[in-house]
């Protein structure tokens, strides 16, 4: 069959190849989204010549599309650094940078109350690589300066430790990483940007981390919805060898999950405020409660590594310090785990759920024999338990503590004190 010149396509071609454009200008307070796998190009020389590595164009949308570049660059804004990348969630994030800078035969140093899966990953995916993982002790610094050794390549740093909440000197363990040439990466997650610069510690460009991990499952999203971490850098070369093991991986976010992040974004900082005031005035109550043997919450003078946290964090928020609205407890150790968990599943506004920073508040009792390879006499004897405050009002979350604990917790009998 000859097609003529004034053949016209069919209906189902007029619709894939249609040539309309909305006007350019259009402005509204949220970015427009952006999804695609198929990006088109004009024509075969600029095909052939687009770059995906600097953004300076547009190739393929595990590459970046408008709406992903836009959140990296606000990303950037928030924690201080130059260059980011999206990953699907904030494990993701720690292993892409694990994978990016560790080969066979380096050694990678993680503190014992980093976030579990970053242990799990390193003894399990990193170890059958040939890459050995060695657990340091983050409030002794000179425990993890002893560790170092000439095949270390990567320490990790978190502020505070998961789920027990110990602050480190985090300034001086970056300054012995630096002193011995050491690439540094932080979980950054809990501070968000807001508590403290990951990039410059003391406020005069002098001292910061070479990485930022971040969950932005947690305070960015801010919904309790979306997967998705970020790994920030500053300096351009670190950065070039973490995207590019980012693209060999395949790694992405979808357009619909970065629009809910922006959307969130310009909230955080008040959203954060209210989670940290919430939760540091159910923590200060919870010390009063004779169930409680200990709260571990940074802020509080208590607290193990409250000193650093509030040489660190102290200056934000006008002077009262920022501490997120995470915390944790030890429950007198005379109450048994059935009784524990009898309070968790007596709470009526705190839900049973991993996660947090979202809008509703969260517990979850933990076995810390399981989750930590040393003692831990900073600890008091006990069951632990995590509390992420959401956005309630703290009242209401203050009455559903105290009618948990007094249907699972009966008065001690001083007598068996001991």
């Amino acid at each position: 069959m000859v097609c003529m010149k004034d053949h016209l396509p069919d209906l189902s071609t007029r619709l894939v190849h249609h040539d309309y454009s909305p006007p350019p200008g259009f402005m509204a307070p949220q970015p427009g989204v952006y999804k695609a796998s198929t990006v088109i190009f004009p024509n075969v020389a600029v095909m052939r010549s687009r770059e995906w590595k600097d953004k300076s164009g547009y190739t393929y949308g595990l590459h970046g599309t408008p709406t992903t570049f836009i959140l990296e660059e606000r990303l950037c804004t928030l924690e201080g650094g130059l260059q980011c990348l999206l990953v699907p969630s904030g494990l993701a994030a720690i292993a892409n940078v694990a994978l990016a800078l560790l080969k066979p035969g380096d050694e990678v140093l993680i503190p014992d109350n980093a976030y579990g899966p970053n242990k799990d990953l390193a003894h399990a995916e990193l170890a059958r690589l040939g890459i050995k993982p060695v657990l340091y002790d983050p409030l002794n610094p000179a425990d993890l300066e002893a560790r170092l050794t000439p095949a270390t390549r990567l320490v990790w740093l978190e502020a505070p430790g998961s789920v027990t909440m110990e602050f480190p000197d985090l300034c001086e363990q970056v300054r012995i990483c630096r002193a011995r040439g050491v690439t540094t990466a932080l979980d950054n997650t809990w501070g968000a940007g807001l508590a403290f610069a990951p990039f410059d510690l003391l406020g005069d460009g002098t001292l910061g981390v070479d990485v930022s991990a971040h969950a932005l499952t947690k305070y960015p999203s801010g919904g309790g919805d979306v997967l998705m971490g970020s790994v920030m850098t500053r300096d351009p070369a670190l950065h070039m060898k973490i995207k590019l093991t980012h693209m060999r991986l395949g790694l992405g976010v979808a357009g619909n999950d970065a629009e809910a992040v922006l959307r969130a974004l310009s909230s955080i900082g008040l959203r954060y405020r209210a989670h940290d005031e919430a939760a540091r005035r159910l923590a200060q109550w919870l010390q009063q409660q004779p169930a409680i043997a200990q709260v571990l919450h940074p802020a509080l003078e208590s607290s193990p590594g409250h000193a650093h946290w509030k040489a660190l964090c102290g200056a934000a928020q006008g002077g009262q310090g920022a501490a997120a609205g995470l915390f944790s407890v030890m429950i007198d150790a005379r109450y048994t785990q059935q009784q524990v968990d009898a309070f968790c599943d007596g709470l009526r506004l705190f839900k049973l759920g991993y996660s947090w920073g979202g809008p509703m508040s969260l517990v979850v009792p933990y076995d810390l024999a399981t989750m930590r390879s040393r003692p831990a006499p900073h600890l008091a004897p006990g069951t632990l338990v995590r509390f992420s405050v959401g956005l309630e009002a703290v009242e209401d979350l203050r009455c559903d503590l105290e009618q948990a604990m007094a249907r699972a917790f009966p008065p001690l009998d001083p007598s068996a004190a001991g």
